[in-house]
């Protein structure tokens, strides 16, 4: 058994090696976007029968892929893909950073949700982000360095999840990971445009080592890059579990880093010892004939999606988003974007750690439910829908679900970028893994210990404690949770209960976007999955409508001011990966894939 678990994984591992195009015949059906945001071209879907794993990168999705085709499960791959993740596409996710993780239990017909999100540090206090003048640092300032450095959660989630649910030793999965940073990768064409573009990373003596040659130029593509120090930190995971990472010389190191900058944090060896994943009841909604289930509190994303397919449900007669091709259409962008300036305007005035901070109608540290006086009740949806019109509101007022929403209990401000990656994997038995996972910035806080780079999270908390004198929902408080916008979602028949859709997506706040229009396009327009990921992006986080920059067409921004939108321009880089499942019984379905072509993620199945 270890033995063709061993030939599987070099077999896969000396392929990866190839340009895509190279791949040998083996059975295995993929698909992998172009590495230049420029040559932008929509990915065919990729189908199976079996299994199928998409991620972000190519090395990750084949060390997936490996682990499926040699008997585990879709929580064993997804672990082998994350530690390939925080190897070949460090600025987005890694071992320093937390997740999201929603599994769909084919067993059990049940979908669970795994919190593996940082933690703020025992030491830290409401002024964490202030300067000494009581004004808020910029988010750089506070971003770089130790300061922002929450603890850790992957690896111990992931190790709550695979004790309970994993098939495969613990220690296999680590195998990929170790033996792809002990003989190296290619670099690609994304990680070195960003390793150019950072200004921060060259000033950090052992992420500067690692990412840049002697002149400090980033390392070409196509540079074979090793990392021994982190094939060394695998391989005590692999062999102590996530007591190595979060107790002894590495958990040290981690906190002499994070102690000894310039711009220093307050976590130490006890936040790491003591940290805890939760298991949390998923937030599932029906949504015509669906039943979407997403994240909970300390992510806003659940609840986010959950009110905006309710707004365009709710708002007037059936729209369209998107006509079959992914072409938006005006009318339906429209009530889109006023329902998402809905739903921000009561994610930034209510949502937080619900551990914390009670959600309008419930009590602190209860699950969402759509009942009566709460966020999801749908008398409360309803009134508010009332409010799309005609012409845009520019901006929404939060609303007022119940006489215990707190006129204080206020978000405050926060930054929010955009490196994430997520992934969707199904296995051979129907299981289904939805996980966004994340270091908060790309190359998070830039410090590098061990071979891996630690996130900058605590950032996602509001800088200010305070707004007119109330307490801000969002503010650092010792233990927290940051809030975050990660909404892997799994899509169930309303029915039956049976998986149809696992997706998700990178991008801070704008992730609400991305995964909410997939999803009515999916669901509600039947467009292509694949025609689905490649659409213009569109959003608003309740200021201006964002259309994405050289993709949306010219006429849509015109349509859109007519009817009183300020559109803005941007780049919106978004990661959807997801994979459908059309079942005719238990077993026996037909798996589809697809990839984001804005960036390099891969479909591969069997």
């Amino acid at each position: 058994m270890r033995h063709a678990w061993v030939l599987s994984w070099v077999l896969l591992a000396c392929a990866a090696t190839l340009p895509v195009q190279s791949w040998p015949a083996t059975g295995l059906a993929e698909r992998a976007a172009p590495e230049a945001a420029s040559r932008f071209v929509e990915r065919p879907p990729v189908f199976a029968e079996r299994f199928l794993a998409v991620t972000a990168n190519p090395y990750a999705t084949r060390a997936a892929a490996s682990v499926l085709g040699a008997g585990g499960n879709a929580v064993d791959a997804a672990i082998t893909a994350q530690m390939v993740l925080g190897l070949v596409e460090p600025q987005s996710s890694g071992i320093g950073g937390g997740a999201f993780l929603l599994l769909y239990d084919a067993r059990s017909g049940r979908v669970r949700a795994f919190d593996g999100r940082e933690t703020a540090p025992a030491g830290v206090d409401s002024g964490l982000f202030l300067r000494p003048d009581g004004t808020p640092m910029d988010f750089f300032e506070a971003a770089v360095g130790g300061r922002a450095v929450g603890t850790p959660g992957v690896v111990r989630m992931l190790e709550h999840v695979h004790e309970r649910h994993g098939r495969l030793a613990w220690r296999r999965l680590f195998e990929p990971a170790i033996a792809l940073a002990r003989d190296g990768f290619e670099v690609g064409e994304r990680l070195h445009a960003l390793l150019e573009a950072d200004r921060w990373l060259r000033g950090q003596p052992a992420a500067a080592a690692y990412f840049y040659d002697a002149d400090g130029r980033a390392w070409p593509p196509g540079h074979r890059l090793r990392n021994e120090p982190l094939a060394d930190t695998l391989e005590q995971i692999a062999r102590r579990g996530s007591l190595a990472l979060h107790t002894g010389p590495i958990a040290r190191d981690i906190v002499d880093a994070v102690a000894s900058h310039p711009n220093a944090g307050a976590l130490r060896e006890r936040d790491l010892a003591f940290y805890e994943a939760r298991e949390r009841e998923p937030l599932c909604v029906v949504h015509r004939v669906h039943r979407i289930c997403g994240m909970p509190p300390p992510s806003s994303g659940g609840i986010a999606i959950a009110q905006m397919l309710a707004y365009w449900r709710l708002a007037g007669p059936p729209l369209r988003l998107a006509d079959p091709g992914g072409r938006l259409l005006a009318d339906g962008v429209h009530r889109f974007t006023e329902a998402e300036r809905l739903a921000f305007a009561d994610r930034n005035e209510y949502v937080a750690d619900a551990d914390f901070v009670a959600l309008p109608g419930q009590r602190a540290g209860e699950a969402v439910r759509a009942s009566s006086g709460t966020l999801l009740d749908g008398g409360y949806l309803l009134r508010r829908a009332a409010a799309i019109g005609e012409k845009s509101m520019g901006r929404a007022a939060p609303g007022s679900p119940s006489s215990s929403a707190a006129p204080g209990a206020r978000a405050g401000i926060a930054f929010e970028p955009t490196s994430t990656s997520h992934l969707s994997i199904v296995d051979a038995d129907g299981n289904v893994v939805s996980m966004t996972t994340s270091i908060e910035n790309a190359f998070g806080s830039r410090l590098m210990v061990r071979g891996f780079l630690l996130n900058n999270q605590l950032t996602d908390f509001s800088f200010v404690a305070e707004r007119n004198g109330a307490p801000a929902a969002n503010r650092v408080q010792p233990g927290k949770r940051p809030r975050s916008s990660m909404a892997p979602t799994i899509v169930l028949d309303a029915r039956s209960g049976a998986p149809l859709l696992a997706v998700g997506s990178p991008g801070g706040a704008s992730i609400i976007s991305y995964v909410a229009r997939t999803l009515i396009a999916v669901l509600d327009d039947r467009v292509g999955l694949a025609t689905a990921l490649a659409m213009p992006n569109v959003g608003s986080r309740n200021g201006p409508t964002e259309l994405e920059a050289g993709r949306a067409a010219p006429a849509l921004a015109t349509a859109l001011a007519a009817r009183g939108h300020v559109v803005e321009w941007r780049e919106m880089t978004s990661g959807l990966h997801a994979v459908a499942l059309r079942c005719r019984a238990p077993r026996r379905c037909t798996l589809e894939g697809a990839v984001d072509p804005r960036r390099e993620g891969m479909a591969l199945g069997r």
